[in-house]
């Protein structure tokens, strides 16, 4: 019984044919996301801007959408509420939720630290005795700035990273390849969050965010790596083949796999859209990151190829010249 397929085993694409197409739309997407930045920035949420927050006990299972949505009357400017275990907390399960709230800025001659105590105040009053309050501190703007910068500077480093060690690996033009498809894909999601802010979208930045956007680079780079696994393959079994028909025979080749893999990832992550505002973040950057992703690995990656040194040139030359 033939084996049911949704797309063809093997394709015949020209990728290199499309390359000014999809450089035009990679183009257009860089430029979206340096405008969206530069003009609107992030809508930065309470880990990288301060706040209030608090840890809250109870002595049956809290209703984190209860309590979410009875501080959310409160009308702070940001409000998370999430579960935490361990110790006390698991007994009975689910009764510690920690409370993220952002109260507004302190405007003329009002005093900030006055502000966050009478959120604390006005938190403690509408929950009532029927929890426990065990911890409530202020996040000042200096920890959250620190918090930011180590966010950007993690994802910077990774990147970096990620493309070293595909020049060590292969050769030093796979690297800038990497370096350039795999920084564009963290850019260009990055600058997705600014946008959606920017057109009327209620979606923060925070460290969810930016543990998204380096899951991505992992997720992105691991695409990029295939495509360039098997055009080194190629290279050794076709070496009369022009680069430009390699890169569309090992392109087509992993076609399939790639369409799957992402497909199936992106189904998997669907159902994160609904798990509320924290996974809400994460969810989006990984979905539109996995399209971005697999659109540069496919059609952007191997193509800049074409415009750098000639793969194995140095090799090619020292291998006639011990011949000669």
């Amino acid at each position: 019984m033939p084996l049911l397929r949704f797309i063809p085993e093997t394709t015949n694409v020209d990728f290199v044919k499309w390359r000014f197409v999809a450089f035009a739309i990679d183009g257009l997407l860089v430029v979206i996301a340096v405008l969206a930045i530069a003009i609107h920035g992030f809508n930065l949420g309470i880990d990288f801007t301060g706040g209030v927050l608090m840890e809250v006990k109870a002595a049956q299972t809290i209703d984190v959408a209860k309590v979410r949505s009875s501080i959310s009357t409160l009308e702070f400017n940001e409000t998370q509420v999430q579960y935490f275990g361990g110790g006390a907390c698991d007994t009975p399960v689910n009764s510690c939720v920690i409370i993220r709230v952002q109260p507004r800025k302190a405007v003329g001659a009002e005093k900030q630290e006055d502000i966050d105590q009478a959120a604390v105040r006005s938190i403690r009053g509408k929950l009532g005795s029927a929890y426990t309050f065990r911890n409530a501190q202020v996040i000042g703007p200096k920890v959250s700035g620190e918090l930011l910068n180590d966010g950007i500077y993690a994802t910077i480093l990774a990147v970096l990273m990620i493309s070293i060690y595909v020049a060590v690996r292969f050769e030093w033009q796979y690297g800038v390849g990497a370096l350039i498809a795999t920084g564009h894909d963290v850019f260009v999601t990055a600058g997705f969050y600014s946008f959606l802010n920017w057109v009327g979208y209620d979606i923060d930045f925070t460290i969810n965010t930016v543990a998204a956007l380096l899951l991505l680079a992992g997720y992105s780079i691991n695409d990029t790596v295939v495509v360039f696994d098997r055009l080194r393959e190629n290279r050794r079994k076709y070496k009369r083949m022009p680069l430009r028909d390699m890169i569309n025979l090992s392109t087509n080749q992993i076609a399939t796999r790639t369409t799957l893999v992402s497909f199936a990832t992106a189904v998997s992550v669907v159902p994160l859209l609904f798990g509320g505002p924290v996974l809400l973040n994460f969810s989006i950057a990984i979905l539109f990151g996995i399209l971005i992703g697999t659109f540069s690995s496919t059609y952007v990656a191997a193509a800049l190829l074409l415009y750098l040194p000639a793969v194995g040139a140095k090799s090619s030359e020292s291998a006639s010249e011990a011949t000669a």
